[in-house]
């Protein structure tokens, strides 16, 4: 009982780290001595000390004969930082309870291996399925190279994103668009295509009051580059744009988006739109491990049809458009057999004020 109590702490500890330590993972560590917390940490950002280092740096008295509690194995190699198991041993501590190892083929239990190895009695699962959903960003960043891609939408009732006049402001209440900044303040990149720059002209930054937040990169897949150049992210922050486009791309827009500070890169076309998983690939390559889709209807039923969507996070408000033009989450030419329609897996329904979430699964 005691190791779940203290592993739920290190999981809230790891939680404070969202938007600072990508592409590593969230981790939490808490340190208990006779019964008492005597340090405490998590990963403060990218290139920093690890939470282990952070506990044991806190740690109010010797932790010699200690508890570390952890949300994920201790590294034993040596990267941007030192390995942390190679401390946990030489400060004496003499237990490590572990959330999960860790998916880094460099670790994968050769950390907890390495504490064992030093008489170190070590629990290398507590809290697994909460310590992987933390980190599932990370785990398939790290296993695939791949980003982890989670299609988000909003939608009234009856299935409508905006009015049959393409009026989209707001579908959802403000706890639900809370919910929405806060996912983006934990993802890498958000995502939008072409029509939602020029029809809802978007920052897509974060705005969370009373939190240090940092602007996530704006990817924007326009396969014939029509976003206009005064669009409000362009201005804004043209140096976190990336903008897909292809050969269809007018060139000396290419370069005027380009000396503005954006990013321009060049994929092939398939189905006459942006080649999503040569897209998603390169940005995989550019250690973007985490991707937001945010609409439009087009671009989600391509990632969904090319099997790229890990996570759907839908909010639903009770409120009735109708409208049979009215525009609806994904567009596309859609799915014609019903027995191939697809379902999501480790569904998650909550109310969020009038609204409801719904979260859940495709791989």
């Amino acid at each position: 009982m005691d190791d779940v109590f203290y592993m739920k702490r290190a999981l809230a500890l790891a939680a404070k780290g969202e938007g600072f330590v990508s592409p590593n993972p969230l981790v939490g560590a808490v340190l208990v001595k006779e019964g008492r917390i005597i340090g405490e940490g998590w990963h403060k950002e990218y290139g920093g000390p690890h939470a282990e280092v952070n506990a044991i740096g806190n740690s109010t008295v010797s932790p010699e004969g200690a508890t570390l509690y952890v949300t994920m194995e201790p590294c034993s190699h040596e990267g941007k930082t030192p390995p942390c198991a190679s401390l946990i041993i030489e400060r004496g501590i003499s237990r490590v309870v572990a959330g999960m190892k860790d998916p880094n083929p460099l670790v994968n239990g050769k950390g907890l291996e390495l504490l064992q190895s030093h008489g170190i009695d070590v629990i290398p699962s507590c809290l697994e399925p909460e310590c992987r959903k933390l980190n599932e960003v990370f785990v398939k960043y790290i296993t695939t190279h791949e980003p982890f891609v989670i299609l988000k939408f909003a939608m009234t009732i009856d299935g409508k994103i905006a009015t049959v006049q393409n009026a989209s402001r707001w579908i959802t209440g403000e706890e639900s668009r809370k919910k929405v900044h806060r996912m983006r303040n934990r993802m890498t990149s958000v995502m939008v295509g072409a029509d939602t720059v020029i029809y809802d002209d978007p920052l897509l930054n974060v705005r969370l009051k009373g939190r240090k937040c940092r602007s996530p990169l704006k990817i924007i897949a326009d396969t014939g580059l029509r976003i206009p150049p005064d669009a409000k992210l362009l201005v804004n922050e043209p140096q976190l744009c990336i903008i897909a486009t292809t050969e269809k791309a007018d060139r000396f827009k290419v370069l005027e988006l380009r000396r503005m500070g954006a990013d321009v890169m060049f994929c092939p076309e398939k189905d006459h739109h942006v080649d999503l998983k040569f897209l998603f690939s390169q940005l995989g390559k550019m250690e973007i491990d985490g991707i937001l889709i945010e609409g439009g209807s087009t671009l989600a039923f391509s990632a969904l049809k090319e099997n790229l969507v890990d996570k759907i996070v839908a909010f639903i408000a009770p409120k009735i458009l109708g409208g049979a033009k009215a525009p609806t989450p994904v567009g596309g030419e859609g799915i014609p057999e019903m027995e191939n329609a697809l379902n999501l897996k480790r569904m998650k329904v909550q109310r969020v004020k009038e609204d409801l979430m719904i979260e859940g699964y495709l791989k």
